[in-house]
């Protein structure tokens, strides 16, 4: 994309960073390292640097809730109380977790309040992982016979639910419904292979216009997809490993991009020093706030 520049937005050395998400109402981003278990707040427009808590499990993903967030840990979604760290709440056990090591993975809440999380395969090859959702105390499996659970977004006008098993390197869309959160027969909506790209499709992110944003992962860029499935953008970044994108800024038009350096040995890092880091980018398109979840 034209007179984009990636840049980096704080230095870090995340092994596995995923899941920003912005707070339009706090001003403030939050997200993950999965591996080591850490949440992260930061607010941009601050000179202070980011706060981070230590949680005692792997954390796949976050979403926002009144007055805190929700957290898919490992074994389960807690909510956490603002400030963070000082109040949890289990609302919903893994049971994949219990059965066969199968931690939570992405996840965002849908326009009606319903929290949508997937599950990543312990070995990260078996079909054993899911896509659930949580909506006014009931969890339940929605797709199963999954290996990583990725790429989850909703189309502005609700029409359709957006969703990727990585492996595939094909991302699907669901007809949707919001009002019941009922979902039809998927079609395959954008293939990688059949478009040349790199990677994997990992975390992603709808714009303004319904445009797709998704990191490639293993891949080293993020693309853009229209509502039709058509490739519009494709931008390089200064590392192999980016996991997911979000919009923030008081005006939603600053990209993050969350990264990681798991699968990178020393010499791969020396090589991609952002690598682990958070980036960012200006883009002349705005992003769309996040959902809170309030069904759940």
């Amino acid at each position: 994309m034209e007179g984009c520049t990636v840049e980096v937005a704080l230095e870090l050395d995340m092994s596995l960073g995923e899941s920003p998400l912005w707070s339009v109402e706090r001003q403030m981003l939050y997200w993950v390292d999965i591996n080591n278990g850490r949440l992260y707040s930061w607010r941009p427009t601050s000179d202070e640097k980011p706060s981070a808590i230590e949680l005692d499990e792997k954390v796949g993903c976050i979403a926002l809730c009144e007055n805190g967030l929700l957290a898919a840990t490992a074994s389960g979604i807690e909510r956490l109380e603002c400030p963070l760290g000082n109040q949890r709440e289990r609302l919903a056990d893994n049971l994949e977790w219990h059965q066969s090591g199968n931690r939570f993975n992405d996840g965002r809440c849908d326009a009606a309040g319903r929290f949508w999380v997937g599950t990543i395969a312990a070995d990260e090859a078996s079909s054993t992982a899911g896509l659930y959702c949580l909506d006014q105390g009931d969890f339940v499996c929605r797709q199963s016979r999954l290996s990583i659970s990725n790429g989850l977004a909703f189309s502005p006008d609700n029409r359709w639910l957006y969703h990727t098993d990585s492996l595939t390197r094909q991302i699907l869309r669901y007809p949707f419904d919001v009002e019941t959160g009922a979902t039809g027969e998927p079609e395959t909506w954008v293939d990688l292979e059949a478009l040349s790209l790199p990677g994997v499709p990992d975390g992603a992110a709808i714009d303004c216009e319904g445009y797709y944003w998704t990191a490639l992962y293993g891949g080293g860029r993020i693309v853009r997809f229209s509502p039709q499935g058509v490739l519009v953008a494709s931008i390089e970044l200064p590392c192999p490993h980016p996991t997911m994108v979000a919009f923030g800024g008081s005006d939603l038009q600053t990209l993050y991009i969350t990264t990681a350096t798991q699968h990178l040995d020393d010499e791969d890092k020396a090589r991609w020093p952002a690598a682990g880091s958070l980036l960012c980018m200006q883009v002349p398109i705005a992003g769309l706030g996040e959902p809170i979840a309030i069904n759940v």
